[in-house]
């Protein structure tokens, strides 16, 4: 344990999470003014046997003040978590920025006592954040000294205010779909889905889908109120669908793929125009995650001008690096 004490005389501790803290850090996540399930130990620990989990917990007065979901690299990095599509400082809404600042220079300290010489940070987007929770961003700059070194570009829609017209190319599917009488649904076969979304990946970029099977259901299993599949049939066959994560305030595409009969007919215009303009559900935003490419523009723009066909526009999602 590394202990530091700050101007006020309040002790600060860190502490690396270790397995029986699992129910207190669950709790804390509940709470937290800028988490969601993907923190939760019972999905963080689907993947556990791919990375050496160094997450670690910060102590204010002995109270559980803040979380940092994290694994260690072999070259001495830390890393934000990378099973975790974002990740940052978790804390509740009595973080302050002198706290969480207290609560970053003691986190530097710790790494360079446990040996680590950089660390990858991945900001938890806004849309994201019960209360406004940048403090940490201010604290990367003032106190770490950390830079910029990644931005991908997601593509989301305010639901209550988003383009509710599809630009030309979507309502042309639209209209395919609609004459070849598709039909969208909820559904619980994800396996069917599965063979859809591999049989894509695998034609197209030669991937397999980050979660296997067996995972999927796995984490459907734990937050089936949080992980919800909406599919596009004709008759019993599925032409396409999305795997949507549900958080407190966004709807997010873990998944979207269509066969090659479900492209030609227009499969995932009409799943997304049923899903933000007939499904309610009861969030503030609609995101379809990032676009990223190594092309020197750092977006995929076939994938890119589908989502913002839909009417999604631009939320980064954020990298940042500083050396110990």
């Amino acid at each position: 344990m590394k202990k530091t004490t700050d101007d006020t005389s309040e002790l600060l501790s860190i502490e690396r999470y270790q397995a029986e803290k699992k129910d207190e850090w669950n709790a804390f996540v509940e709470g937290a003014k800028n988490a969601t399930f993907l923190f939760d130990r019972n999905y963080m620990d689907y993947h556990a046997d791919r990375f050496a989990d160094h997450s670690l917990m910060f102590y204010r007065r002995h109270r559980l003040c803040g979380l940092l979901p994290a694994n260690a690299l072999s070259d001495g990095t830390l890393s934000s978590h990378q099973g975790l599509t974002y990740g940052g400082l978790i804390v509740n809404g009595e973080a302050t920025a002198r706290l969480v600042a207290d609560m970053m220079r003691l986190l530097n300290d710790y790494l360079r006592g446990e040996g680590f010489a950089k660390v990858v940070y991945k900001a938890l987007p806004w849309i994201y954040h019960d209360l406004p929770a940048e403090e940490d961003l201010h604290a990367l700059t003032h106190v770490c000294g950390a830079r910029l070194v990644r931005r991908d570009l997601s593509s989301t829609i305010f639901i209550n205010g988003h383009i509710r017209r599809f630009d030309e190319s979507r309502r042309s599917g639209l209209r395919k779909a609609e004459r070849a009488q598709l039909q969208v649904e909820e559904s619980t076969d994800y396996q069917g889905f599965w063979k859809v979304l591999t049989d894509n990946l695998s034609e197209r970029f030669h991937v397999s889908p980050v979660h296997r099977l067996d995972e999927m259901l796995l984490l459907v299993s734990r937050f089936p109120s949080h992980i919800r599949l909406f599919v596009v049939r004709r008759g019993n066959d599925i032409l396409g669908g999305t795997v949507l994560y549900l958080t407190k305030h966004v709807v997010h595409t873990q998944y979207i793929s269509a066969s090659a009969e479900g492209k030609k007919l227009g499969a995932l215009d009409l799943l997304f125009h049923y899903l933000l303009n007939d499904y309610d559900f009861g969030r503030s935003f609609f995101d379809f995650g990032t676009s990223a490419s190594d092309a020197p523009s750092g977006v995929n723009a076939p994938l890119l001008f589908q989502k913002e066909g839909f009417g999604g526009r631009g939320i980064c999602y954020d990298t940042y690096e500083w050396m110990l």
